[in-house]
């Protein structure tokens, strides 16, 4: 199915929820809508399921004007951040719900199949009840992929998961939605969720969408500072400087050679992400000295906070580093890294980047 907004808004008495905005997410493939908390994600959802009538605009399905048209009448399957399951039947029974209503064959070979791969087929003679929030949470996801509906939203399906069966499901689910019909919706606060997801990403923020488009184009081209802040974990590192003859001039720090264009003039920002920044020099790379205030281990990575003469820097280090707090340290990065903004915080210069790689 093609699924289509046009200019749609939402308004709640004087408040604003979502600002005007068109999205036609790609048929068949994973839309991530990306965002803080209150960004206007679950109520874009709320839109394309039909639990809410956007206050303007329309909602297409496949062409046809279906605006207003309530959910019980559109065939939509969705996973809410609190699990939702009928509590007096089984786990089964749950998973096999969709499945029976549209009369299908060899049921218990489906409703096996999906627990095993969501790791939930040792409960599926227990009650809900019986689970724990995160297995409660399985059951909901196993139940919307047994229903195999053309429209799929997950509204931060794996947020009430541990981290390390969160990082196995998003593998599980990735690989589901990529054998599926199904077009998906996925929301999330998180970044790197999108980046792993892959497919096309909507960056909202304060009920606006700033960017739609294939996940590593957003990632690496994003085309204002709002969506490269809401696109960044750690946060992107933003220094201010100003456009020279000869590229652009951090303030309080060095000069970087890059090509801006020549209109641009004045104030400008310079963008740094956290993984652009090493302790070893390269060739050619620039050096910023600084204190360490602050070090933190994060899985296999270490976030390294510095005070610079151009600001508080985050340096995103591959392994388990030490340091210790005030030691002098330098970091290296290379002016081909560098994200540049205008006055304007539109983006004017990106580092240039190979379609399909993230």
């Amino acid at each position: 199915m093609q699924l289509t907004l046009e200019r749609v808004t939402k308004k709640v008495g004087a408040q604003t929820w979502l600002y005007e905005q068109s999205i036609a997410p790609r048929s068949g493939a994973v839309t991530v809508l990306l965002g803080a908390t209150q960004a206007g994600k679950t109520s874009l959802m709320r839109l394309m399921a039909g639990l809410d009538t956007p206050t303007a605009g329309r909602v297409l399905v496949d062409g046809k004007d279906v605006t207003g048209m309530p959910v019980r009448e559109r065939n939509v399957a969705m996973v809410y951040q609190q699990f939702i399951n009928y509590p007096s039947l089984t786990v089964a029974a749950n998973i096999a719900s969709p499945l029976k209503l549209r009369g299908e064959t060899n049921i218990d070979a489906r409703v096996k199949a999906l627990a095993d791969k969501l790791h939930i087929g040792m409960f599926l003679e227990r009650l809900p009840a019986e689970l724990s929030g995160g297995q409660q949470q399985r059951v909901a996801l196993a139940r919307a992929l047994a229903k195999n509906a053309p429209l799929m939203l997950l509204d931060e399906p794996l947020v009430n998961l541990d981290y390390k069966l969160r990082e196995g499901l998003r593998e599980e689910l990735t690989q589901l939605f990529a054998t599926g019909d199904s077009t998906v919706i996925y929301a999330t606060t998180e970044p790197g969720e999108a980046l792993l997801l892959g497919g096309y990403t909507a960056v909202m923020d304060a009920g606006e969408l700033l960017q739609y488009g294939p996940t590593a184009e957003v990632f690496h081209a994003p085309q204002s500072l709002r969506v490269a802040r809401a696109f960044s974990d750690p946060p992107m590192n933003l220094l201010p400087s100003t456009a020279t003859a000869g590229g652009v001039q951090l303030t309080g720090g060095p000069a970087l050679a890059l090509a801006v264009p020549e209109h641009m003039t004045g104030a400008m920002t310079v963008g740094l992400r956290a993984s652009a920044l090493n302790v070893n020099a390269g060739a050619g790379d620039i050096a910023l000295p600084g204190k360490v205030e602050l070090a933190e281990i994060s899985g296999s990575d270490t976030f390294v906070h510095v005070d610079t003469a151009v600001g508080e820097l985050v340096a995103q280090l591959t392994g388990v580093h030490r340091f210790e707090l005030g030691a002098s340290i330098t970091l290296y990065f290379s002016a081909a890294q560098a994200y540049v903004f205008d006055a304007g915080e539109q983006l004017a210069l990106a580092p240039a980047w190979r379609k399909g790689n993230v």
